[in-house]
């Protein structure tokens, strides 16, 4: 009798317990579905100390010439500078890049794998930087030449994997995938005699990677802080000099082709973005 009431005692016991154990072990709700994000960004060019204007002089299509004026010497000899220039002379010097903010929207779908600790997803996301990367050459004019590009508008598409330990309230993550951004150039001189035809901004391909952590602090609410690279190609905008007023001993009009195209040595465009997001889950 003594052996059955132990029996019992332990067979209610285990009957009790079994709910608390499958609650404790219970996969969380969090970040299991889709969600919005907000986010606002300090972005930063990546611009290198070594980026400088290029020139094509003969029409070759290869940016490798150096603008030499009648005597042979070269006409942009004062040198160039990773930034907007402060007047016509590069003793003057030049001001840095423009580092500024970013905005971006995301809608995305997580998913736990197998209703455990990882996280899978995948989001798209529209994206604008105010940042603005400069590249400057001086001539022995004296003039300045600068180019000037800003991601404009971006459209992209990640995946994200994470980590979601403990209560599942919080998430640790790596995201990468494709954007296609639209890079807005534009082009500044002193030079008032020459005549400069740039060529149309274009939309580009590129890539993303990075990472970040979130945690669900009311509800279905998060904040979060994520770190992003961004690399398009930018290779497809130049800006041909002509005549203008300049006469026909002008060191762009000597090159063998009667006009000259330049453009950034760097056909890359990339962006570090320092990011906070705010969030809402479905």
């Amino acid at each position: 009798m003594r052996k059955l009431t132990i029996a019992a005692a332990i067979a209610a016991g285990s009957a009790l317990s079994a709910p608390a154990m499958a609650q404790t072990t219970t996969p969380s709700d969090h970040f299991n579905g889709p969600y919005i994000q907000g986010s606002i960004s300090l972005d930063q060019n990546g611009s290198r100390a070594g980026d400088r204007l290029v020139f094509d002089g003969n029409g070759d299509g290869a940016f490798g010439d150096v603008v030499r004026t009648t005597t042979g010497a070269d006409a942009f000899s004062p040198g160039f500078c990773n930034g907007n220039a402060i007047g016509p002379r590069a003793a003057q010097g030049c001001r840095d890049d423009n580092n500024d903010f970013g905005y971006g929207v995301r809608l995305g779908y997580d998913s736990r794998i197998g209703g455990g600790d990882f996280v899978v997803g995948a989001l798209v996301e529209g994206w604008k930087s105010e940042s603005i990367d400069y590249t400057t050459g001086f001539s022995t004019t004296p003039a300045s030449y600068t180019i000037a590009r800003q991601l404009d508008h971006a459209v992209s598409a990640r995946g994200r994997l994470g980590y979601s330990p403990g209560d599942g309230r919080g998430l640790f993550y790596v995201t990468g995938g494709a954007s296609y951004g639209d890079i807005d150039q534009q082009f500044f001189t002193s030079n008032g005699a020459n005549a400069f035809t740039p060529t149309d901004d274009e939309w580009e391909f590129g890539w993303q990677a990075g990472g970040g952590a979130e945690l669900i602090v009311l509800d279905n609410v998060s904040l979060g802080i994520e770190y992003l690279y961004s690399r398009y190609d930018d290779d497809s905008y130049s800006v041909n000099v002509s005549q203008g007023t300049a006469p026909a001993t002008n060191p762009f009009l000597i090159g063998g082709a009667g006009t000259t195209d330049l453009r950034n040595s760097n056909s890359s465009f990339d962006l570090h973005s320092f990011r906070a997001t705010v969030g809402f889950h479905f």
